[in-house]
């Protein structure tokens, strides 16, 4: 006899539902969770889609963005709530639908702040709040410059009157909207709630079990479906025999899946499907399936062989994109030439929660609940998937147990409503941790040549860096072969560097796997090599790596597509023209996270550190790491013991989540430096759990992450990514202070390191 337990359910059956916990953390909470299906009524102030004021003054704010941990539906309420002056008690926060009326829904890219986003919505509080003082300026009879809206009222200094929001609403709801560049934001100083930590809306529901991800929801009538699909990108079924997992108890029905056609793009992968009661009656029909495979054109793929090829590629010259004065004639000309090769392998995104998706289709609509970082994408894919209009798709969102971008990619979306159509029921697809290594969309390896030329003093004269990546356009469209420019801004195109000769090649390569963004995207790539060479050539000339790391950034300036010897090209939705690399910023975030390490007396005593920086997402990142010894376990001889990071990501809105983003950054960077490998053989990707896909363990992580947010009136920047690309190359060149031994290759637990420690020279 099975049951299917909700958390909510196994949390109750521990007596933890109604803890002393979930009291105390509920005593700090700010808003108010809505129902996503709640409806504002008629009589109410709705300027915009995002703000709501009703009669009796409760605001409803829209979050038109995906919460995965990061603090999103904390953030933007407090954002617009403070720019409308509402008091936070009296907020309702309503998680949207995905509706082109949003605007970009995608939670991708560290944009949720960026790209103009931050205006946007303190547009949309503000506009409510214009039009509740002009109400309220009508109703006393005073100039509306003499009124403030604050503690969700308008009041008149001078008279010493208010009126409640409650009590304008019907007046401001008949007064014309003025457009958004009629609408005045207040001064940044009036912002006074986001000027410290903000409480995180969600906590008490992932306390108390009631936070509702997707395989937590319910509908009458619900099939669960798990699907054995292709082991090999493009494989079809060549013979099913499904009599056996027909005979499993519970389950209701075993359904092919349409074989997707062209490029991969966001298709369902095919397969077979088996529909049951309970996911456990899944999945042992799944495994009872008899099932041969026609494994396609990608059979041959290997990850041995993958390696050698992005070697040979980035041997040769390739396409050149950067360029500045002549390398050739600086390399030949200087008196000593280094050069380096890295490689990074596929890595998974692992997200705590593997995708699942529940769809429902009936007379002619479907409605879908999702982890999804994208609704919009996954309307547009469902609508295709089914033959619909978007407009008669729904996709609800419910909480992420993490995304890290594969949730942008709705692909599980499609099987759930593709399933539900045919079963003529709701269908839950659920994937398992199994499915999620050996389906999803990878990060791409990347093999890199790097070779400086140093003059008779040790200085650069002349940077070559060669890199040779598939493409994540080869998931969108054939033949494609090289990376572009989009990808290449991650490092390469947008590094300030103060070389009189700089040279940028772009090597060919082919896609066997479906290759998808992972936090920080090609920026883990560039990061690590750029960060590991400046590292190796301080070593090579015998200097401090920080003060090469500042002679290689070059004095304060902002560096153009000009200066770079590039064309302008998108960074992630941001150009250099419009943004241009600050290589003060950067700078600085090396001199502070150096300070903060007691960078020069702590190698002074001889301890084991190492040091690197990256500008991505518009955002400028420092890290430290500290290593050590450590044989008490599996895995390398060594230890991160003690990390520092610091960030300038221009203004911040919720310190909190910036710094638990930083966090989890180094967390996220150690685990992919450490054990990050995806390799396939026969065309099939051989890791399937946590066993061989570690994640970083509590016995690895540092002892202590210190944090610093670098104080600035800059334009917000991109946070929940660029804290990754440093962490991988400082852990290497910690790696090699204390042992001596260069790491090129990731991951770090396939390196040969010594297990005693050695004596390092003292640092000239």
């Amino acid at each position: 006899m099975t049951r299917d337990l909700s958390r909510r359910g196994f949390l109750a059956g521990l007596g933890l539902a109604a803890g002393g916990l979930a009291i105390g953390v509920r005593g700090g909470r700010a808003f108010l969770i809505a129902d996503a299906r709640a409806a504002p009524g008629d009589a109410a102030l709705a300027p915009n889609p995002f703000v709501h004021v009703a009669p009796d003054g409760t605001v409803t704010i829209v979050c038109h963005r995906s919460e995965m941990g990061q603090g999103v539906r904390s953030t933007l309420p407090a954002l617009i709530g403070e720019e409308l002056g509402a008091d936070p008690s009296r907020i309702r926060v309503v998680q949207a639908v995905g509706d082109r009326r949003y605007g970009d829904q995608n939670t991708d890219g560290s944009t949720t702040m960026r790209r103009g986003h931050y205006e946007e919505l303190r547009t949309a509080g503000a506009t409510a709040r214009v039009l509740l003082v002009a109400a309220a300026a009508r109703r006393l009879r005073v100039r509306e410059a003499t009124l403030v809206a604050r503690d969700h009222a308008v009041h008149h200094a001078a008279s010493k009157r208010s009126i409640g929001f409650g009590a304008l609403v019907a007046a401001a709801a008949r007064l014309p909207v003025p457009p958004p560049g009629k609408v005045t934001l207040r001064p940044v100083a009036e912002l006074t709630r986001l000027a410290g930590d903000l409480p995180l809306l969600d906590a008490p529901a992932h306390v108390d079990g009631s936070a509702v991800f997707a395989a937590d929801v319910r509908l009458p009538g619900m099939l669960t479906a798990v699907i054995a699909r292709p082991p090999v990108l493009g494989g079809t079924v060549a013979t099913l025999d499904d009599r056996a997992a027909r005979a499993v108890p519970g389950v209701r029905d075993v359904l092919r899946l349409p074989a997707p056609s062209g490029p991969p793009r966001f298709q369902p992968l095919g397969g077979v499907a088996v529909l049951a009661d309970h996911p456990w009656a899944a999945l042992r029909g799944r495994a009872a399936l008899a099932i041969t495979w026609d494994h396609g054109a990608h059979a041959g793929w290997n990850a041995a062989a993958d390696r050698a090829a992005l070697a040979a590629a980035v041997a040769a010259p390739g396409k050149v994109v950067r360029a500045v004065g002549e390398l050739d004639r600086a390399l030949a000309g200087a008196d000593r030439v280094v050069r380096a090769d890295y490689h990074v392998p596929y890595l998974a995104h692992a997200p705590m929660e593997p995708p699942a998706a529940v769809a429902r289709v009936d007379g002619g609509r479907c409605e879908v609940w999702a982890c999804t970082q994208n609704p919009q994408s996954g309307r547009a894919e469902v609508a295709r998937a089914l033959g619909l209009d978007e407009r008669d798709v729904t996709v609800h969102v419910t909480l992420l147990g993490g995304g890290f971008g594969r949730k942008s990619k709705p692909d599980f979306l499609a099987e759930a409503a593709l399933l539900a159509r045919a079963a003529g029921a709701p269908v839950r697809v659920q994937w398992t941790r199994d499915d999620d290594l050996r389906h999803g969309y990878y990060h791409s390896s990347c093999a890199q040549h790097l070779a400086a030329g140093l003059d008779a003093r040790g200085k650069v004269v002349g940077w070559l860096h060669r890199t040779a990546f598939p493409s994540i356009a080869t998931t969108f469209a054939p033949g494609v072969t090289h990376g572009g420019d989009g990808e290449l801004a991650q490092g390469i195109l947008d590094l300030a560097l103060d070389v009189p000769a700089v040279r940028c090649e772009v090597g060919a390569a082919t896609a066997h796997a479906r290759i998808g963004w992972l936090r920080s995207v090609h920026n883990i790539n560039h990061g690590f090599a750029i960060g590991s060479f400046i590292d190796e050539l301080a070593a090579a000339t015998g200097r401090d790596p920080r003060e090469l790391w500042l002679e290689l950034v070059g004095p304060p300036r902002l560096v153009t597509p000009a200066d770079a010897g590039v064309a302008s090209n998108p960074n992630y939705g941001e150009s250099l023209d419009r943004h241009p690399v600050d290589a003060g910023r950067l700078r600085d975030v090396i001199e502070r996270v150096t300070a903060r390490a007691d960078w020069s007396a702590a190698r002074a005593r001889g301890r084991a550190l190492g040091l690197a920086a990256h500008r991505s997402f518009v955002a400028y990142v420092g890290v430290v790491v500290s290593v050590v010894h450590d044989r008490s376990r599996r895995g390398p001889p060594v230890r991160a013991d003690e990390v520092w990071i610091t960030i300038d990501a221009g203004r911040v809105v919720n310190r909190d989540r910036v710094r638990s983003q930083m966090e989890g950054a180094v967390i996220f960077g150690l685990g992919l430096a450490l054990h990050g490998e995806i390799t396939a053989r026969d065309g099939q990707i051989e890791q399937a759990s946590f066993r061989d896909y570690p994640l970083l363990r509590l016995p690895e992580a540092p002892r202590a992450i210190h944090v610093e947010i670098v104080d600035s009136d800059r334009p917000p920047a991109g946070v929940g990514e660029p804290g990754v690309p440093p962490v991988a190359p400082a852990l290497c060149n910690a790696v090699f202070a204390l042992t001596g031994t260069r790491v090129r290759a990731l991951p770090l637990a396939r390196a040969s390191l010594p297990a005693a420690p050695m004596a390092m020279p003292a640092p000239t």
